[in-house]
């Protein structure tokens, strides 16, 4: 157990009511999880307000409530702390219930609209390779070391954050590596983490169903760097214009890199084909297995940081040419029939852009280029109809399908893609709503030596229509459908 009063360190609060020496057992924001001596902290989300569900919490025996608004009925024996914010209180009291353990191992954060996953994965198996024992946060899993386990969020909430850390800290780990959303970063989850360093990798559009504006999406980014300590290293992307609005005001040590502009990491492609590419680095050469332009700036993104963290430059390059990429970011496989099949996550149209145009620089043209692509539905809307410009205009054929379309109807969502199509571009384009019917169909239409591009879904696992998700992976169906085709 832990006294109350240790719990709120660090916390802003406005009022108490009861006393702060009370001993709780744990910290819980959703009131099923409350036991006996716990601590509930009722925070306002955009479907529940956890407010509530305080009289249900006490219920089931809460002796502590965080709350924004105090109840008009107080319970005796009952302590209240009253804050302006709840999500900001419960990550200063998350870090204060798990013994700050951000502060006990070098924590990293990487933001940006693409790349995010890629920089971190690969920045845990580089540290891995090397020796060490390294955490990992990201979209796709959490790793404790050598342990996985699922991940539901891009950035967890705080209480789980800060779980995993604790649990670095007790197995030895060194370094972790966590990917750090808009959403994280707004709901104040990484609030109370002290980060060694801090990676922006691009910016473009996303998540405009959330934040209302690009500008304040930019801005909640910036956010992350503002709060970044003197003793740590901000590295951005400037290439991407908005990198140094990144910088801007942040208190860390600033590093660039970039592709194109001066920086204090410089990378040249050299050459670029389906086995990977081969970049200069400043001054030195190196051979990756990645494939691809955007792949070049986060080579040059995971060389900085190692550097930046102690490693020695002749010990990075070679780490990194033995780097594996990440399920479901430009992950190939080439079928008897010289066929290739590939399947990215890129769901944004930057992402998308830079998965085509990459295929298209290694590919000689004789070969079709079939593109199948969705939207999620529930999601920004605006972004549909430049999906379906960018998958018509840079493919040699398109299917639209669907993604994942949640509570909509596959149909709508199809029909905003199909809005960005230009008529110069409508005779390449079908529409098949059912996604693994669309990828059977894209094998089907191929021949030797064509590309087929599976693009929206990456790593997941699952297709999620109306409440359920269903099982689907991508990458086994096509390698199914693929084998199918050899006999």
């Amino acid at each position: 157990m832990i006294v109350l009063k240790d719990i709120l360190y660090k916390v802003t609060i406005n009022a108490v009511v009861g006393s702060t020496s009370v001993s709780v057992n744990a910290v819980h924001f959703d009131s099923r999880n409350i036991k006996k001596a716990d601590f509930f902290v009722a925070i306002k989300g955009h479907v529940v307000d956890g407010h509530k569900f305080i009289d249900v919490a006490i219920k089931n025996g809460a002796v502590a409530i965080v709350c924004e608004t105090l109840p008009e009925h107080l319970v005796d024996g009952v302590t209240y702390v009253e804050v302006d914010n709840s999500n900001r209180a419960l990550a200063f009291m998350a870090s204060n219930f798990y013994g700050a353990p951000s502060e006990n191992l070098k924590l990293v954060g990487v933001t940006g609209t693409n790349g995010k996953t890629t920089v971190a994965s690969l920045l845990y198996q580089l540290f891995k390779k090397a020796g060490f024992k390294v955490g990992l946060l990201s979209t796709v899993k959490i790793v404790v070391d050598n342990k996985t386990y699922k991940a539901s969020h891009t950035t967890p909430d705080s209480l789980t954050i800060n779980r995993y850390l604790k649990e670095m800290n007790e197995v030895g780990v060194e370094f972790c590596f966590m990917e750090v959303s808009s959403h994280g970063i707004h709901q104040n989850r990484i609030e109370g983490l002290y980060f060694e360093g801090g990676i922006f990798t691009n910016l473009s559009h996303d998540h405009l169903d959330y934040h209302n504006t690009f500008a304040e999406y930019r801005d909640v980014k910036k956010v992350f760097f503002d709060s970044l300590s003197s003793k740590a290293f901000a590295l951005v992307n400037t290439d991407d214009k908005n990198g140094l609005v990144m910088l801007q005001n942040t208190k860390a040590k600033k590093y660039t890199y970039a592709l194109k502009g001066y920086a204090d990491y410089k990378a040249q492609i050299l050459e670029n084909q389906f086995g990977g590419l081969l970049l200069k680095v400043n001054d030195s050469e190196i051979w990756t297995r990645l494939i691809g332009n955007f792949n070049a700036y986060n080579v040059l993104a995971i060389y900085a940081t190692a550097e930046l963290l102690g490693l020695e430059k002749v010990e990075i390059l070679r780490l990194i040419s033995e780097l594996e990429s990440v399920s479901g970011r430009f992950q190939y496989i080439i079928s008897d029939e010289k066929i290739t099949a590939i399947v990215d996550y890129a769901h944004t149209p930057d992402a998308l852009k830079n998965v085509l145009e990459t295929i298209n620089s290694i590919r000689t043209k004789n070969e079709a280029l079939i593109t199948v692509v969705g939207c999620g539905g529930d999601r920004d809307k605006t972004k549909r109809p430049k999906m379906g410009h960018i998958a018509s205009a840079l493919s040699s054929k398109v299917i639209f399908t669907n993604d994942n379309p949640r509570s909509e109807k596959p149909e709508a969502i199809l029909e905003d893609i199909e809005k960005g199509v230009e008529p110069q571009n409508f005779k390449k384009t079908v529409t098949i709503t059912d996604r693994k019917q669309a990828i059977k169909t894209a094998c089907q239409m191929a021949q030797p030596n064509d590309i087929i591009l599976i693009a929206g879904k990456g790593h997941e696992t699952y297709q999620e229509i109306k409440g359920e998700r269903f099982d689907f992976d991508d990458y086994k169906i096509v390698q199914e459908f693929l084998k199918q085709l050899q006999k």
